[in-house]
Order: C-alpha cells, then structure tokens, then sequence
C-alpha cells in the first residue's frame, strides 16, 4: 500500500523492477503490478478516493507499506472450508478491475476476518483469464524472479501453527530469526515460504504489534543479481533479495 501510486512505480523502476500499470477498481483504488517468473506478483496499490469501509483503508491511513498477502486457488468454496473447518472464518467478495486497455478483470475473493485478517492469507479464483490480469513481463533488471518467502509478524504462534498445519497437510518447521529476536514457524507453499514469527522480549516486532497488529512484516525476493536488502524508503517495504 503506498500514497502515490505514480511515485511508488518510479521508485520500484529505479530499484530494477519492470512494473506494469493495473488499472482501477470500482472501490477507490488503483495499482501497478510486478510478476515474476515464479507466477508470484508484487501489487502496488493506492487509493484514488476515500473509502473508510475498504479492508485496506485503516492500513494505509497507518503508513502502508506491506499489508497483505494472498494466494491463488481454482477451488474457492472448497479451500475457504479447508480454512473454516481450522476455525478461520472467510467471507467471500467479488472483485473487479478495468486495464487501462478497458479490458474488464473479474474475480471472487475468500477474505479472512478477525482475528485472522491479515495473518491468514485471502484467496482468489479467476473468473476472467488469469493471464490477462498478471502481466506477461516477468523479466526484470534487478534479476528478481520471485518470491522466496514473506514473514508475517504474530503475537501468538498458536493460531498459524494449527490452520497452517491443517490447510497445507502438514506440519510447520520451527525457526528463529535472531537478527529480530523472533521465533516462529514455517510453512511451506510451492517454491513460496510462509514464516509466521513472534518476538521474544525484546524485538522491534513488538512495536509493530502494538501499533498496528499482526500482519505481513518483510518479504524475501530471489534474485539472479547482487543481494541485499533493499532501501525501504524507495520500497516503501522492508525487502531482502537472495540468490
């Protein structure tokens, strides 16, 4: 989530990535999208309008930066019942976006409410193609070709440990992240990690829960190119490349 969605494009172009314009959505927002080879994207996102009933609304009044993440599925009804039978409760919206072309983008989302909103990922199933609305170009100058893993900052493990293990059909991998002072689990999703992690007693993760809540922390890109982490003024997100 970002202010200005034309300064983010800039920012992200001038970092390496090749972004392509979005489009509108009948909600008050607009976005520019990077794909990558690994069928995984970055959405960046704005508002055009106010909307104070938009789930996203309170996290971009907040700072924005990363807010959300989601994950695709070809069966909604029966990956939504998947979430509920582990007690995550979803509601389903349908979802919207006109090109810049004028081409009309259609989808149905599965959207995690509290307390699981945005720890949870929600889903989406197409209803339109879905390569008319992830861009073709996945190539980038940077050498970035997806994404490796995205930590997302908890409170208590409990919650994710239970549903991942119950969603994916198996257990979660224990890890520490000394550098935040945090311990977690991880799940494994395709060539994508999701790493639900909590801090000890002292870890700025701990400041970010008491202001904003649990929800999406960092992301992990893989990279062909040089690693490292990436300016977080220009990324508007805290982003680590790895090769």
């Amino acid at each position: 989530m970002v202010a200005d969605l034309a300064a983010a494009v800039r920012d992200y172009a001038e970092l390496g990535f090749t972004v392509i314009p979005g489009g509108a959505h009948p909600t008050g927002t607009h976005n520019a999208l990077i794909a990558f080879a690994d069928g995984a994207y970055i959405e960046l996102i704005a508002f055009e309008r106010k909307n104070p009933q938009h789930r996203w609304w309170s996290a971009a009044q907040n700072g924005g930066g990363l807010i959300d993440f989601c994950m695709r599925t070809d069966d909604l009804a029966g990956d939504m019942e998947k979430f509920h039978s582990a007690g995550v409760t979803m509601r389903i919206e349908p979802g919207a976006r006109t090109r810049p072309d004028g081409y009309g983008l259609r989808w149905r989302l599965a959207q995690p409410v509290a307390p699981h909103a945005f720890v949870a990922p929600f889903l989406i199933e197409d209803e339109t193609p879905r390569e008319e609305r992830v861009p073709r170009e996945d190539r980038h100058r940077n050498g970035v070709a997806g994404i490796a893993a995205i930590q997302i900052a908890v409170a208590d493990l409990a919650g994710p440990r239970h549903w991942g293990a119950a969603v994916l059909g198996r257990p979660g991998e224990e890890l520490r992240h000394d550098d935040l002072g945090a311990h977690g689990v991880r799940f494994r999703a395709g060539s994508h990690a999701l790493e639900f992690i909590a801090p000890d007693e002292a870890s700025p993760l701990s400041r970010r829960l008491a202001d904003r809540g649990p929800g999406p922390w960092s992301v992990t890109l893989t990279t062909r190119g040089k690693p490292g982490t990436l300016p977080e003024a220009n990324a508007h997100a805290r982003m680590t490349l790895v090769r």
